[in-house]
């Protein structure tokens, strides 16, 4: 029996809920949005089927996102999301130093300090951007090119899966500059590492290697990008022989003094070849074209609720917070940073402020003055 006499709509619907033009463009700082074909294990292109690739393009300052940067961002999301063709979303840095830095510290420290209210409206698109990246209906890879600090660790640990260059660093900076990691990484951190890890990735502002995070679970793989004499070696920045260290086994241990030094020398004689990591993470969407769309769309929904339980709870609260952060330490710690060539420094002096605060002093322009960095002398 034939149902063709059922009255039927067949024009295409648009789900899309940004067209997203108005974000996206080459010259940074941007969001660029780039639709690639689906390949094969081969190199093969299949027709029809596309990666999404949404790319943090501002490497002059290490990808930190700008206010139309977030906008950018969920407009990719969404529309990735909600493209019929699209196998799975690739999240990357535009360049070889980072993936992200966090928020653009320039653009808060010269707008956004001391406007409360106004850092709040942008934590809002920060917590839209985050929520695109859970909400999104294709499996999120998280193409780590370099650095994944701060704010760009968050948005990184929002994303499914992520796949490293062993030349990146992880960690989390707020607590040295004026804020605190309560943008997801206090939300994630949790459910990736064990709880003491976790704490001290939080909020020690440390740096962990790409292999050190494997070990501990954060990222899926760590790739070798640097080639010597046409072959690829391992990051030399990094020790990746396990070692005992004040009694503990430690792995993935990033080098220090001299051998830091010859480190760094034997990397600029290097060149950066990005076609290992680019491989493994077509592997990984080969594989994810191979299962059954809604069932894949379905584990991500159910597993996502976990990182997602935490985050909801939190977001709206945090987002208040932040912005009342930005009257003392959030004003004292991002113009600390932002002004660094001018002063050689890009800290406060902490023993200095916790010496006022003891005393019980009013945090006036006088105070401030005592523990900002000074200009340096011409």
């Amino acid at each position: 029996m034939s149902l063709d006499w059922l009255p039927r709509d067949n024009e295409i619907k648009d789900h899309r809920l940004f067209k997203g033009e108005e974000y996206w463009g080459t010259e940074a700082p941007c969001t660029m949005f780039e639709k690639k074909p689906l390949v094969d294990p081969d190199g093969n292109e299949i027709p029809g089927l596309y990666t999404a690739w949404i790319t943090l393009n501002n490497p002059a300052q290490y990808n930190s996102y700008t206010t139309e940067m977030v906008k950018g961002v969920i407009a990719g999301f969404w529309n990735a999301s909600t493209a019929r063709d699209v196998v799975a979303v690739v999240f990357t840095g535009a360049g070889k130093a980072a993936f992200c830095t966090g928020g653009n510290t320039v653009e808060y420290s010269e707008y956004y300090s001391r406007r409360p209210k106004e850092y709040q409206d942008y934590m809002e698109l920060f917590n839209g951007m985050v929520d695109s990246i859970l909400a999104c209906k294709k499996p999120v890879i998280c193409r780590v090119n370099g650095m994944r600090i701060a704010g760009g660790q968050e948005i990184g640990m929002a994303a499914d899966l992520a796949v490293a260059a062993d030349t990146a660093v992880f960690g989390q900076a707020g607590p040295r500059h004026g804020s605190a990691a309560v943008g997801g990484a206090t939300d994630f951190l949790c459910e990736f590492l064990s709880i003491e890890d976790a704490i001290w990735s939080g909020f020690m502002c440390e740096m962990w290697s790409a292999y050190k995070m494997r070990v501990k679970n954060l990222i899926t793989k760590a790739v070798p990008v640097l080639k010597k004499d046409g072959e690829f070696i391992r990051n030399p920045l990094v020790i990746t022989d396990s070692y005992v260290k004040d009694g503990e086994i430690v792995y993935g241990e990033m080098k220090a003094g001299a051998e830091a030094k010859a480190a760094r020398e034997l990397m600029a004689s290097c060149e950066y070849d990005y076609s290992a990591l680019d491989a493994e993470v077509n592997r990984i969407i080969w594989q994810i074209a191979n299962l059954f769309e809604g069932n894949v769309q379905m584990s991500l929904d159910s597993m996502r609720m976990k990182k997602r339980f935490f985050w909801d709870q939190s977001k709206v609260l945090m987002r208040q917070w932040l912005g009342q952060n930005m009257m003392l330490d959030a004003f004292l710690g991002f113009h600390a940073f932002s002004t660094r060539k001018l002063t050689g420094k890009d800290t406060i002096d902490f023993i200095k402020y916790r010496q006022l605060v003891a005393e019980g002093r009013l945090m006036e322009l006088d105070a401030l003055e005592e523990i900002m960095p000074k200009p340096l002398q011409k």
